[in-house]
C-alpha cells in the first residue's frame, strides 16, 4: 500500500509518501476530524503550519489517535513573513506548544518571503533563520529541516553558508506545473520534493484529458493527478475535510505507464 510506502531523507530520516494537507481547514472541529480520519485509515504524515491556524486541534488529533508517536511525521512551517534567528526559535516553541509534541518531524521555512509581498528580497532574514532552523535540528527537536516556495535563487545563498542542506522543498507541484528548474536544482543538492496543491485547487480535475485517462484506469481525476505526482517521486499532501475523499485520495495503487506519463506531462 503507498499508505506504508516511504521516501529516506538525505539524513536518513523516513518521510511517508502520502499525507493529509490541513491547509484552509479551520482549527477545531474539522481540523481535528480531518486528522483523525486520515490516521484512522492509514495515514501517517499530517501536514501543518502555524499560518494555518490549526496547530491545536491537529495536535490533539494525533495524542487521541492513540498512535504511538514515533509512527507519525508531522511536519510544521515557521510562517512566511517571519524573518529572522531569534524569531524562529520563538515560533518554533509556539509550534511545539500548540501542537503538544514533544518534536517536530519536519520544520519548514513556509516562504522565502511574505505572502503579502510576493518577490520581496529576505535573503538576509532565511540565512537567519536557517541558522536557528539548523540549531533546531542539532538539538533534535526536529528530526528534519527544510524550505517551502522556495525558487534556486532563493536557495543559493543557504546552500552558500549552511552546515544542513535543506532536506525538503514543498512547492506547487501538479500537473501542468511541475516547476521543472526548482525540481532540478534540488535533485542536484538531494533536496526531496513535496507536492502541495496536487490537484491544483481542483482546477484540473474537469480537464477532458484528465479524466479520460482516469477512466481508462478505472480511477478518478483526483487518483490519477495524485498518482502522477508520486511517479514523479514526490511527497504528495492532498487535503480534503471528507472521510470519503481522504480515503480514496490515498487509494492509488496502480501505475500510470510510461506514455501516459508523457501524455500528462504536455498539458
Amino acid at each position: 500500500m503507498v499508505l506504508q510506502e516511504t521516501f529516506i531523507l538525505k539524513n536518513g530520516v523516513k518521510i511517508p509518501k502520502i499525507g493529509l494537507g490541513t491547509w484552509q481547514i479551520p482549527n477545531g472541529k474539522e481540523a481535528y476530524n480531518s486528522v483523525k480520519w486520515a490516521l484512522e485509515v492509514g495515514y501517517r504524515h499530517i501536514d501543518t503550519a502555524m499560518a494555518y491556524g490549526n496547530e491545536e486541534s491537529v495536535g490533539r488529533a494525533i495524542k487521541d489517535s492513540g498512535i504511538p508517536r514515533e509512527e507519525i511525521f508531522v511536519t510544521t512551517k515557521l510562517p512566511a513573513e517571519k524573518k529572522g534567528y531569534d524569531i524562529a526559535h520563538e515560533c518554533f516553541k509556539k509550534s511545539l506548544e500548540a501542537l503538544g509534541l514533544d518534536y517536530i518531524d519536519l520544520y519548514l521555512i513556509h516562504a522565502p518571503w511574505p505572502w503579502d509581498r510576493i518577490g520581496l528580497d529576505c535573503t538576509e532574514g532565511n540565512i537567519e533563520s536557517w541558522k536557528a532552523f539548523e540549531e533546531i535540528y542539532d538539538s533534535g527537536k526536529a528530526k528534519a529541516i527544510g524550505i517551502s516556495n522556495f525558487e534556486p535563487k532563493h536557495i543559493r545563498p543557504i546552500l552558500e553558508m549552511c552546515k544542513h542542506v535543506p532536506m525538503v522543498n514543498q512547492i506547487r507541484f501538479h500537473i501542468g506545473e511541475r516547476q521543472e528548474e526548482t525540481v532540478e536544482f534540488c535533485a542536484k543538492h538531494d533536496i526531496l520534493i513535496t507536492a502541495y496543491s496536487p490537484l491544483a485547487t481542483g482546477r484540473i480535475l474537469n480537464r477532458k484529458e484528465i479524466v479520460d485517462m482516469a477512466n481508462k484506469y478505472k480511477v478518478t481525476a483526483a487518483q490519477l493527478c495524485i498518482r502522477y505526482c508520486l511517479q514523479k517521486d514526490t511527497v504528495v499532501i492532498p487535503k480534503s475535510t471528507k472521510k470519503e475523499r481522504i480515503i480514496s485520495n490515498a487509494n492509488v495503487d496502480f501505475i500510470i505507464d510510461d506514455e501516459d506519463m508523457k501524455v500528462l506531462d504536455r498539458l
